[in-house]
């Protein structure tokens, strides 16, 4: 039960940074912090031993540095970069590919989806100046958090965090 409601927490946070990401364009320090100090809860709850605990901890600094070489280009943001890693952390090895794949697609159907929103809602009327700082502004930026959560949520039921009910 205390593991599920770990798994209910990383979820509400996902959601929460999804939400920031989209609404604001920035994902809080914080956000990746807490979602890095509560992993070692959840793998204390799920009977991680030290070589399945290094496992995932290598699984999470290797997205960091995978984050930090896609920010360096400014191809993702340093919001994006630091909450991939720190959720990367509850996937550990090899489940870390999976959820980069995961990530990766969820983040295609998304980029598809504003640029058919983005050419769609002027003809319907919508003017782009009432779009400005949203999301859906013609040149606003692809809110990549989005795609991070839904790559974890798609990804979490091959876990030991998923949740049972």
């Amino acid at each position: 039960m205390f593991l599920q409601i770990a798994s209910l927490a990383l979820i509400a946070l996902l959601a929460y940074a999804a939400f920031s990401d989209a609404t604001r364009f920035t994902i809080p320090n914080w956000l990746s912090l807490a979602i890095v100090v509560l992993f070692p809860v959840g793998a204390l709850l799920a009977g991680f031993g030290w070589a399945e605990a290094g496992n995932h901890l290598l699984a999470g600094l290797l997205a960091l540095v995978f984050g930090m070489a896609l920010f360096a280009p400014g191809w993702v943001g340093g919001g994006d970069a630091k909450l991939f890693a720190a959720t990367a952390f509850w996937f550990g090895w090899p489940g870390v590919a999976v959820f980069l794949i995961h990530t990766v697609l969820v983040g295609g159907v998304l980029v598809l989806a504003l640029i058919l929103l983005r050419k769609v809602l002027p003809l319907a009327g919508i003017s782009p100046s009432r779009l400005e700082g949203s999301a859906l502004a013609p040149a606003a930026p692809v809110p990549y958090g989005i795609a991070i959560a839904g790559g974890a949520y798609w990804s979490l039921p091959a876990t030991v965090f998923a949740i049972q009910f």
